[in-house]
């Protein structure tokens, strides 16, 4: 009779190998072994090197660029379904491509929703994500997913800052729901950044709803790509009189000229998560680990235990 493997396997992509690692960790596991096997013209082959079969696997990868990163993914949700586990989770601290989730003008792709099929036709059976660009893409899945919020990591740092006067403040309006929750728990006042874009990636006009007088104001968003949003509202609030301006951002995606942007603007500190390792170190950013939060997520759901806790900001 085939043994029945009871305990939870985790392995890691290449591109989390450290955050998995402290998730691993927290969990109480052992990382498993992954050999990655590359061609020289660069196509690659992720393989499970002990048995899988029965078991309830977690398969650790943010999907941040470049295409790799979520190749990868798809080639181990491959390997394991192939190798009969019992169990897929794809364990996604970062869920990339999810400012793609509608038709913003003719003749282009809905890529969120893509890769959510994508993701489930390789084998995923569940998955793990963190503060998505946007709640509605669960709904391009037919698997279960649960959506945790950083906001369990972030607003404990916060409290122990004990700022006086504090503001917290959305740098634009389609984060003003995430401002106005963590305003709530904080109990303090809230203001918005109104912006138009020239192109991607470029503002032409920032605005800001709300008075920052003599306030320490935090700016929270879901990630911070070229910092451009996040700096121009710092200038503008401290040209507003604000007293000082910091940043929670979940992803540190950080392309381009973002590190010189953060280390010259006005931003006192920049608050994110490793759930994108960052490419460079940099004074004013500080990093929390989610490892714990993804760890204790990931435990509930090999337990078949309630993770509603985790899902309230």
């Amino acid at each position: 009779m085939a043994k029945v493997i009871t305990e939870a396997q985790i392995f890691a992509c290449s591109q989390s190998t450290i955050l998995a690692e402290k998730i691993a960790k927290d969990y109480g596991a052992k990382l498993g072994n992954v050999i990655t096997s590359t061609y020289s013209d660069g196509e690659f082959q992720p393989s499970f090197e002990e048995s899988i079969r029965g078991a309830r696997v977690f398969l650790i990868g943010s999907t941040h660029p470049g295409s790799d990163h979520l190749m990868e993914m798809l080639l181990m949700l491959d390997a394991a379904k192939r190798a009969s586990a019992r169990h897929i989770t794809a364990v996604m601290p970062y869920f990339g491509w999810a400012r793609q989730d509608r038709k913003d003008k003719p003749r282009v792709p809905i890529a969120a929703k893509l890769i959510a099929k994508m993701l489930e036709t390789a084998g995923a059976t569940r998955i793990i994500t963190m503060d998505l660009h946007a709640d509605q893409i669960q709904g391009f899945f037919e698997r279960p997913v649960d959506h945790l919020f950083a906001s369990t990591i972030f607003l404990p740092y916060l409290r122990k800052l004990n700022l006086d006067s504090l503001t917290i403040a959305s740098p634009d309006m389609g984060g003003s729901k995430r401002a106005y929750a963590y305003s709530k728990a904080l109990e303090s006042d809230v203001v918005i950044c109104y912006k138009q874009r020239a192109k991607a990636n470029v503002i032409s006009h920032m605005e800001l709803i709300g008075d920052v007088t003599g306030k320490n104001v935090v700016l929270v968003d879901d990630m911070v790509d070229t910092a451009g949003t996040l700096t121009k509202a710092a200038d503008v609030m401290m040209e507003r009189g604000a007293k000082s301006v910091r940043a929670v951002c979940t992803h540190p995606v950080l392309s381009g000229n973002a590190y010189e942007r953060i280390e010259n603007s006005q931003l006192q500190e920049l608050i994110v998560t490793d759930s994108i390792p960052l490419r460079q170190d940099s004074s004013k950013i500080k990093v929390v680990s989610c490892a714990e939060l993804f760890a204790d997520v990931m435990r509930s759901v090999h337990e078949n235990k309630s993770i509603s806790s985790k899902f309230l900001m």
